[in-house]
């Protein structure tokens, strides 16, 4: 957390969808980072050691998609909570790393900020609510 707020960051190749998904973290309450593509996600953690939370898409050009980013973030980055989204991949629960969340696309806003509330408290209620 930075200045008490938790640092969530967004990574989705589609501008707008980003954007958006910035707003959304923004209204909620969190400092918002932006990533296009898995590199620069990496990049992004690899430089700062305040972020909470990753809200990334599946589907990115680069050399990783989203599934893989999420359990490289797992690995290296313990702590970090995680949110997948995709409008075309219907993901099984368990292809996430453990305390992972999926929601499909397009995604009811006051889910994902109720996901990120619940993760970013520590609630181990961590279901599928998408």
């Amino acid at each position: 957390m930075k200045n008490g707020k938790a640092v969530v960051l967004i990574v989705e190749d589609s501008t707008i969808i980003r954007m958006g998904a910035i707003d959304l973290a923004l209204s909620a309450g969190y400092e918002a980072l932006e990533a296009c593509n898995a590199d620069e996600a990496i990049r992004i953690l690899e430089s700062r050691g305040d972020v909470d939370l990753v809200f990334t898409d599946v589907q990115m050009p680069g050399t990783m998609d989203g599934i893989k980013l999420s359990h490289y973030i797992r690995d290296r980055w313990p702590p970090v909570k995680l949110i997948v989204a995709s409008g075309a991949a219907i993901l099984e629960e368990s292809s996430l790393p453990v305390g992972s969340q999926f929601f499909s696309k397009p995604y009811d806003d006051d889910s994902i900020t109720d996901a990120m509330a619940r993760l970013l408290s520590g609630d181990p209620q961590t279901a599928n609510a998408g």
